[in-house]
């Protein structure tokens, strides 16, 4: 795939998975809840900040994979693993990126639902990584996926290397 179709096809994808799932579902239930910005300057800092991070940490992220000729879309994967940026950290920035998005809503507008919806939403991300995704790169890659997954944890930083 080419760099200006893996990019296109990276922008298109955004706009209809992680967008939808990250912003549009959570901003039509506090709209429809008539939810409003929570009171406490502690939660919307942290919230704020947290919808920052996520949403910088899920662009870098898709500009490694347009590098990598490919899209965060199982359909048009990468030409090569991608093993930079974020992915030095952990193995799925992308799903933690999103992650960080909706939960940092949950703490900005202080609305329980968004974080039982962030819950349940890493279960299903976890639950779709170990099932399909992890198995999926394994065969494509063979060793260095191995190598890669040796070094980086699926979650969860190491705090020394």
């Amino acid at each position: 795939m080419r760099t200006v179709a893996s990019a296109l096809a990276t922008a298109l994808f955004t706009l209809f998975v992680p967008a939808i799932v990250a912003v549009g579902v959570p901003q039509t239930w506090i709209r429809e809840a008539g939810v409003v910005v929570a009171p406490g300057i502690a939660s919307r800092i942290l919230g704020s900040a947290l919808v920052a991070l996520g949403t910088i940490g899920y662009f870098w992220c898709a500009t490694l994979f347009v590098k990598a000729q490919g899209t965060p879309a199982p359909v048009f994967p990468t030409q090569k693993t991608v093993v930079g940026g974020l992915y030095r950290v952990n193995r799925n920035p992308m799903y933690t990126s999103v992650l960080a998005v909706v939960f940092g809503q949950a703490l900005l507008y202080r609305y329980g639902t968004l974080a039982i919806y962030g819950a349940v939403l890493a279960l299903c991300f976890h639950l779709f990584i170990i099932l399909y995704e992890e198995p999926a790169l394994r065969a494509r890659f063979d060793g260095e996926y191995e190598e890669f997954c040796r070094r980086v944890p699926r979650w969860i930083p190491r705090l020394r290397s």
